[in-house]
């Protein structure tokens, strides 16, 4: 166990280093490639009114998502009206996609209750 400890202490020490001697130049390197996105100045006031604006931005597209929402329903409602029309491919896929959002949502289930199966820790 000490030993695993040592060994552990001893990367982070490695890294500690490299960061040191690395990190500036990637820190620099970094803002130079995205500085069409750097708001000048860059105050806590700027950020505050970005923040606002990323909110109201994202407020006003729900119109547009909720129509998009019903177009996509009014879609697979007219899919289930025609149903015999189906192609064994589609009704495959289909059942994959539910499958594959209902992996998602165990596997979210499980990261949220902290990796536990059970739900309980031990």
């Amino acid at each position: 166990m000490a030993a695993k400890l040592q060994q552990l202490q001893s990367k982070a020490c490695e890294a500690s280093k490299f960061v040191a001697k690395h990190g500036t130049s990637y820190y620099k390197q970094l803002m130079e490639q995205n500085k069409q996105y750097i708001q000048e100045p860059p105050t806590v006031e700027k950020c505050d009114q970005l923040a606002k604006q990323l909110l109201y931005t994202r407020l006003a597209s729900i119109p547009g998502r909720y129509e998009s929402f019903w177009k996509e329903l009014d879609y697979v409602k007219n899919l289930w009206k025609n149903r015999q029309d189906l192609k064994v491919e589609h009704a495959g896929i289909a059942a994959l996609f539910g499958l594959e959002c209902f992996a998602w949502y165990c596997a979210g289930e499980i990261v949220g209750r902290g990796f536990t199966f059970t739900g309980y820790y031990v």
